[in-house]
């Protein structure tokens, strides 16, 4: 007896904003997959709405291709999809994609973590030939976290120091991010805490400080990688 598999019913993301112009950019990104490509699946409405585009693709090109995804949700979508998946630790991913919250028109330098999987995400990208970061015009900003706070993934013990560090760095606002409809904080792919956190000053140096505190697991921000973005 086969189990019940209603993943792409649970997983599909709700009221998908500017999907039109969504849509076209799955369809960008779906052009670039190559037979016995490795890629970086991300997160998201947009990768979402792409790796739709890409099992398409799959089917019709009768594809060979293994995806790296960065979370639940996008492995639960490449299982229903039947794409099949591997671990950063069993193969090194080609290229990838995905989304992001906040990107600064001036630099590349964008924000990403609203769903709780930055350091996959990261991985993924630290790794990566290249990541196609796919993005609607909402996104783009004169400034970062002046609208989306930057999240920091912290271990759970660790939560009153980081904060104290982060305040000395200049932060203005550290707010543990809590769970709607669950009592207690959102946890992360790798069972840890969040700090939605607000800055004064975007500077060239905020990542590796933030990253240089102990506790901190990993930040939302993300400068100076290779990637670039599609809209």
């Amino acid at each position: 007896m086969e189990w019940i598999n209603n993943s792409m019913q649970e997983i599909q993301p709700k009221n998908i904003t500017n999907q039109e112009q969504k849509e076209k950019i799955a369809k960008q990104i779906a052009k670039k997959v190559k037979d016995g490509d490795i890629i970086g699946f991300g997160s998201g409405s947009t990768s979402y709405l792409a790796i739709k585009e890409i099992a398409k693709k799959i089917e019709q090109e009768e594809l060979n291709i293994t995806a790296i995804p960065t979370s639940y949700e996008t492995k639960a979508l490449c299982y229903a999809l039947k794409i099949p998946t591997a671990s950063i630790l069993e193969k090194k991913p080609d290229w990838g994609f995905d989304g992001a919250d906040e990107v600064d028109k001036n630099n590349n330098w964008i924000i990403k973590g609203r769903g709780a999987a930055m350091f996959k995400e990261k991985l993924n990208m630290v790794n990566s030939g290249i990541t196609y970061i796919l993005v609607d015009d909402s996104k783009f900003v004169d400034k970062l976290n002046e609208k989306m706070p930057i999240p920091i993934e912290v271990y759970p013990e660790a939560v009153n120091s980081v904060k104290e560090a982060l305040l000395d760095l200049g932060a203005t606002e550290c707010i543990l991010r809590k769970a709607e409809k669950k009592d207690g904080p959102v946890f992360t792919e790798n069972n840890n805490v969040l700090l939605d956190t607000k800055f004064t000053e975007i500077y060239e140096t905020l990542e590796e400080d933030i990253k240089s505190i102990t506790g901190v697991i990993e930040s939302g921000l993300f400068m100076e990688y290779p990637i670039e973005v599609l809209h």
